[in-house]
């Protein structure tokens, strides 16, 4: 089953909702949906409210979307979150799954898996506006879920942070590209090293400056396929 929820200006209402409910609750969010290249990561994170609503104001702020944090404060509020869960994960679709099935099929793969690795919840919280195709537990669909509720967050930067870390080691497999600092996204560098070097095993062929590539041995700069 699935629900929706409009975004609340009180961080963490609902989440304090479904703790004095006696409820379990997991956030998922995915993260690398935009790249060109690597696959596409989803974090699952199983708070503990009680131990969360304890920590520092500081670390508080810092659970939040993962695209507004630093690589420094990323690594720095991973292992607060990870002490305050009690189960997350992450999970992964592969750069040949995203172009077989598409990249949102891809994405909603990546989360299925990361929630059957934390196991069942009451309720999973899933960033976006789409609830989960084929997940048969009750969820519910929140917009900039990741800016309203603390799971969601906290699953968004545990995939960023594994996503790039995976993207740094595939810099050294696969030199030249830059991933280590774009980690995959269309930059203007990476674009460059693509007409330099051509594509690797890591570009994503259904995505538009990718599959003209291939086709044309040029680049545009568009959006993905």
């Amino acid at each position: 089953m699935a629900r929706s929820s409009a975004p609340t200006s009180a961080k963490g209402r609902l989440e304090r909702q479904l703790f004095e409910q006696n409820l379990s609750f997991a956030g998922v969010d995915e993260v690398g949906r935009g790249c060109l290249a690597g696959p596409v990561y989803a974090g699952c994170a199983v708070l503990d409210w009680a131990r969360l609503i304890k920590l520092p104001a500081s670390d508080l702020a810092l659970i939040r979307d993962s695209k507004q944090l630093s690589p420094k404060q990323r690594a720095s509020i991973t292992p607060v979150i990870q002490a305050v869960c009690k189960k997350f994960s992450v999970a992964s679709a592969s750069v040949v799954e995203i172009d077989r099935l598409g990249i949102l099929p891809a994405c909603f793969l990546a989360m299925r898996r990361a929630i059957a690795q934390c196991g069942e919840v009451d309720l999973v919280l899933v960033d976006g506006k789409l609830p989960i195709p084929g997940y048969e537990g009750e969820q519910m669909a929140i917009v900039k879920g990741d800016a309203t509720t603390f799971s969601i967050a906290a699953a968004s930067i545990l995939a960023k942070t594994a996503r790039d870390h995976f993207m740094q080691e595939m810099a050294d497999i696969y030199p030249g590209y830059g991933f280590a600092a774009h980690v995959g996204y269309g930059t203007k560098a990476h674009i460059g090293s693509i007409g330099a070097l051509g594509i690797c095993e890591l570009h994503r062929t259904s995505f538009a400056p990718i599959r003209q590539y291939r086709e044309n041995k040029s680049l545009c700069t568009g959006g993905s396929g």
